[in-house]
């Protein structure tokens, strides 16, 4: 029987950032890179072992403590190679994984830990939703992971799992933890700054 406090996470960062002009991962808010925001909020949200998925830039990341960097070489395939190669990294006695993305900084641990109580409450896949729509975390059953064979193409990742399959999917209401808003290009992050200064 999977222990339903046991999550990994999975921080999906090998995109070359082009809109940007340099890899999302190192791009720095608030002096921090955004690569490093992501392994703390998957840390501090409850998640072990850690997972991050580089592979643009990916000479270039700074230290990740409390991480195990995954390089994937293919990153240019796209979001869902990425995925996938993230989700076969992990070690085999990980029942289910939280998935968030780096570029999107202001998610909070407290959203990570409600898709996990809901894992824990017994749902297969558990999604974040801001206004009524899914977002991020995504929490992923071990069971779900085989059909992202089929779903993970290309630059989708499991979105068309969530929308094909309801019946596995509960949604958990993070509108007042965080935003999912973000950061394609340098005045993206602008606005971010501006929200987090108030």
């Amino acid at each position: 029987m999977p222990d339903p406090s046991v999550t990994a996470g999975l921080l999906l960062a090998a995109g070359a950032g082009r809109r940007y002009g340099l890899p999302k991962a190192l791009v720095e808010l608030d002096g921090e890179p955004l690569v490093r925001r992501g392994v703390r909020l998957l840390g501090d949200g409850g998640c072990a072992p850690v997972h991050v998925v580089l592979g643009a830039g990916a000479d270039e990341m700074p230290a990740l403590p409390g991480a195990v960097s995954v390089r994937h070489d293919r990153w240019s395939d796209g979001l869902g190679s990425s995925l996938r190669r993230g989700l076969a990294s992990l070690p085999a006695h990980v029942p289910a994984v939280v998935v968030v993305l780096v570029d999107q900084p202001l998610l909070s641990p407290v959203a990570v830990h409600r898709v996990r109580a809901a894992y824990a409450d017994g749902a297969v896949v558990a999604v974040a939703t801001y206004a009524g729509r899914p977002g991020h975390p995504v929490l992923l059953g071990r069971e779900t992971w085989p059909l992202l064979d089929y779903y993970a193409l290309g630059d989708r990742g499991a979105r068309d799992l969530l929308r094909d399959r309801p019946d596995l999917v509960v949604e958990v209401p993070c509108d007042d933890v965080g935003s999912p808003l973000d950061v394609d290009t340098p005045a993206d992050l602008l606005r971010l700054r501006t929200l987090i200064d108030g």
